[in-house]
């Protein structure tokens, strides 16, 4: 699918109009409730499946639920993204009023990461027949390690970047506000925040090389593979909102991810062989089967059990690709 330049362009307008229009609504950095948080959840939400409308009255069905297989594997996995965060903010003990404003720089972040690793990717697998294997046995391990390996914990400020960034930049040990650099003896040093920004970026590195490379198994469109990730990833500060109150109650959520990465591996890989790429109403109905079935299962099994979280402890491990 060739997509002219100044199509990128209005796209991107469009994503950066929203950004600023969701910071300017929350410059005041108040808490934010679920209430206000399942409202911009469906904001988003609909902007995400709109543009699916756009595309199929554009290019027709099968752009379409391209694209709408990309979105809904990404939106899956951002829930995986919310029990992370979760745990960055718990363990930093994050005030509510700030954690917005972290998670708005991390979603521009995540964008930037993913349009490197979108372009990357692409033009390795079109490039390279063989990097289809690679990428595919990737996806499978991944999915692996998420079923298997679930629950393994990594303090976020042992994480290697968190702690490089502490030894090149002088970091204070306390929050300044919604300051990420304030003054200390005259000098400008990193507040608590920059060190919790950097912990919630360096996962969004690591989400954004399985999540990219789940999506290059439908399609190598990179125009596809940045919208569905872009519009899946705008609603993700007001999911973690949503959805941290309920984090424990998604026991087995990861079972189904990691079914979904696995998947997206066997079908880059079949890509490659005789059988070629699977029919995209087939991929979707995968994708959402899989989805429900791991959501419902972990619902019924919470439901006499486990009482609504607090929104910063989820008990629930968070997933192994961190």
């Amino acid at each position: 699918m060739s997509v002219s330049w100044w199509i990128w362009a209005v796209v991107m307008l469009a994503v950066a109009a929203m950004l600023a229009v969701d910071l300017f609504l929350h410059r005041d950095n108040h808490v934010i409730g679920f209430r206000e948080a399942a409202i911009w959840s469906g904001i988003w939400i609909a902007a995400g499946l709109l543009f699916g409308v756009v595309l199929w009255a554009w290019q027709g069905g099968d752009v379409a639920g391209t694209y709408y297989a990309g979105y809904l594997i990404e939106k899956a996995l951002s829930i995986d993204n919310v029990f992370v965060f979760a745990l960055i903010f718990t363990y930093f003990a994050v005030p509510p009023a700030f954690q917005h404003k972290v998670l708005f720089w991390g979603v521009i972040g995540a964008l930037i990461f993913r349009l490197v690793f979108i372009f990357v990717g692409a033009e390795l697998l079109e490039t390279f027949f063989w990097t289809a294997y690679l990428f595919g046995a990737f996806l499978i391990y991944t999915g692996y390690k998420m079923a298997f390996r679930h629950g393994a914990q990594t303090p976020p400020d042992r994480n290697p970047v968190v702690r490089l960034v502490r030894k090149i930049i002088p970091t204070d040990a306390d929050y300044h506000g919604d300051k990420f650099f304030t003054k200390a003896n005259g000098k400008r040093v990193a507040t608590l925040l920059f060190v919790v920004l950097i912990a919630v970026e360096a996962t969004d590195l690591i989400f954004a090389i399985d999540s990219v490379a789940a999506i290059l198994a439908i399609t190598t469109s990179t125009f596809i593979v940045w919208t569905a990730n872009a519009f899946a990833i705008l609603g993700l500060r007001s999911l973690y909102f949503c959805l941290a109150g309920l984090l424990r109650r998604f026991v087995h959520l990861h079972y189904g991810l990691a079914v979904l990465l696995a998947f997206a591996g066997v079908k880059l890989i079949l890509s490659e062989t005789p059988i070629g790429k699977l029919p995209i109403p087939v991929t979707l109905g995968v994708i959402v089967v899989t989805i429900a079935t791991s959501i419902v299962w972990s619902l019924r099994a919470t439901r006499a059990t486990t009482p609504l979280g607090d929104p910063a402890a989820p008990s629930g491990a968070p997933s192994s690709r961190s």
